[in-house]
């Protein structure tokens, strides 16, 4: 989750995960290259979809891992009425304007996407242990090492990730890696940040998050700074 208590527009760009956008008290605007803008009182945005989205309002971003959540069945985002919006944030915890708190009740949240999503089908055990390797215990594990980790070959470990999760075995790395370093963000410096995550250097860091979501390290830390969540 990430909340700023003020309006921001974030840059095209291409998240390996699903995006929920819940506007407090405004509405999100999501734009792709040649199609008309999409505005609502509220966003669920599938992987992979190349766009910019703006909130108008201060508002929370729910962050989603492709496998919680079913493949999409069609490529654009999917728009949310006020009411939906409503059920989000007051599962989350959001009370009035000021938006969610450091105790939000994340598993509502994901609770409430669910209902409205649906539920994601069974991932192969084999791709579940590969996808936690990669995202979360060990992201510099090679891919040949991982494969035989799970008892497959390279190509069909990947694709059998690609059938199931809908995104390249190396790109979920990346977000495991880009997510690991903008947690540290609060308690470090970019640069250290990079490295604890496995980055290669602060610039390699930077590139990520521009292409993953839209912004940079320092627009982050900045609205740290400012007082956003």
């Amino acid at each position: 989750m990430f909340a700023e208590s003020r309006p921001f527009h974030v840059a095209p760009h291409r998240l390996p995960a699903w995006k929920a956008v819940l506007p407090i008290g405004g509405h999100a605007e999501l734009r792709q290259a040649g199609r008309p803008v999409v505005t609502a009182p509220g966003l669920i945005v599938p992987p992979q979809l190349v766009h910019s989205c703006a909130a108008t309002s201060p508002y929370v971003a729910l962050f989603i891992d492709s496998w919680l959540l079913p493949l999409p069945s069609r490529p654009g985002p999917i728009r949310l009425d006020a009411g939906m919006v409503r059920r989000l944030l007051a599962a989350l915890g959001t009370t009035g304007s000021d938006g969610p708190g450091t105790d939000a009740d994340l598993a509502a949240g994901y609770t409430e996407l669910r209902a409205l999503a649906g539920d994601p089908a069974p991932l192969d055990p084999r791709v579940a242990h590969a996808i936690h390797l990669c995202t979360s215990r060990d992201p510099d594990l090679p891919i040949a090492s991982l494969a035989d980790e799970v008892g497959l070959s390279a190509p069909r470990l990947r694709a059998l990730v690609r059938r199931d999760v809908g995104i390249a075995l190396v790109r979920l790395r990346q977000w495991g890696r880009l997510s690991t370093a903008i947690a540290g963000l609060p308690e470090s410096t970019a640069a250290l940040a990079a490295a604890t995550a496995g980055f290669a250097d602060q610039a390699h860091f930077t590139r990520t998050a521009r292409d993953f979501i839209g912004r940079t390290p320092a627009s982050l830390r900045r609205a740290e700074a400012q007082g956003a969540p």
